[in-house]
């Protein structure tokens, strides 16, 4: 577990709920970046320039892992950042072991991609990255694994592949904001400005959650334990399959992206805002600043 880095806690309130949500062939593997095309890093404790659409944490060494405008960002121990792999706009990313990653998006300056890069993946950590499937095709906004080695993504439809090259398009009943893929299990969750989706049929069909806060960004920590964002910043937690969510610390500042595993400590969550990147290591009671903007 990380030591911490700031002290910077941050308290649960009462503060109301906002409603508004601010196939081809593969190819070879994707050029590792040359310095003129690494991902554009900050300083150490500084959260990159370019958006961050995704955070992660690997489930191998526990790396917090930054995907961004410009490429794959990984955070260290000391808030040092370090770039890894050719510059792409990682604007879908999901984690599907240790250093071992799917994605989608859009090439940058002098990565060998076509634009948009449809299904990607890498098994070196991001160093180099292979293209799947729907290469020039799809730039999946929202994309996760499922179980058995597919994928759920979106890409202005609901598209679902079980072998990362085959696809066949589903129905939702809202435009997914993110999607979230439990492990072990045919359990999907889906944020959309109409409420929280579910699934138990890795997206075959959906039902809106009784009860549940309207979540700008969720994912989950294992096969029953979720966390979620809602648009005002407030931090909410499920251990019962995302049926029931418990509300947890108030952020204050609407999420960009979330992150979540179970540690030795409990539930870690890591969550991307305007002002930073922070962690809990809690549950989601209290945070520390780990970047800031």
């Amino acid at each position: 577990m990380r030591a911490p880095r700031s002290a910077c806690r941050v308290t649960v309130t009462t503060a109301a709920l906002g409603l508004v949500l601010v196939g081809c062939s593969a190819g070879g593997p994707a050029p590792a970046a040359t310095p003129t095309a690494a991902p554009t890093a900050a300083q150490a404790g500084e959260l990159p320039a370019a958006h961050v659409h995704a955070v992660a944490i690997d489930p191998g060494d526990g790396a917090l892992l930054l995907a961004t405008h410009d490429g794959l960002i990984a955070v260290g121990d000391d808030g040092a950042l370090t770039a890894s792999g050719p510059v792409i706009d990682l604007m879908g990313f999901s984690v599907a072991g240790h250093d071992h990653y799917l994605a989608s998006g859009h090439p940058g300056p002098g990565t060998d991609l076509p634009d948009p890069v449809g299904l990607i993946e890498s098994t070196d950590g991001g160093r180099t990255w292979t293209p799947l499937s729907r290469a020039g095709e799809s730039d999946f906004h929202a994309l996760t694994l499922l179980p058995d080695g597919g994928a759920l993504g979106y890409d202005g439809a609901l598209r679902r592949t079980t072998d990362g090259t085959t696809w066949e398009q589903l129905d939702i009943p809202a435009e997914p904001h993110t999607l979230a893929a439990a492990p072990d299990s045919g359990t999907a969750l889906a944020t959309t400005a109409q409420g929280l989706l579910r699934s138990t049929d890795s997206g075959s069909t959906w039902a809106r959650v009784a009860g549940a806060p309207v979540l700008q960004v969720v994912a989950w920590a294992d096969a029953s334990t979720a966390a979620g964002v809602d648009p005002a910043g407030v931090v909410w937690t499920s251990t019962d399959d995302a049926r029931t969510w418990q509300r947890a610390a108030d952020l204050g500042e609407a999420p960009h992206a979330i992150g979540a595993a179970v540690a030795a400590a409990g539930l870690r969550v890591a969550v991307v805002t305007g002002e930073g990147l922070v962690e809990s290591v809690d549950g989601g009671a209290t945070f520390t600043t780990l970047l800031t903007s």
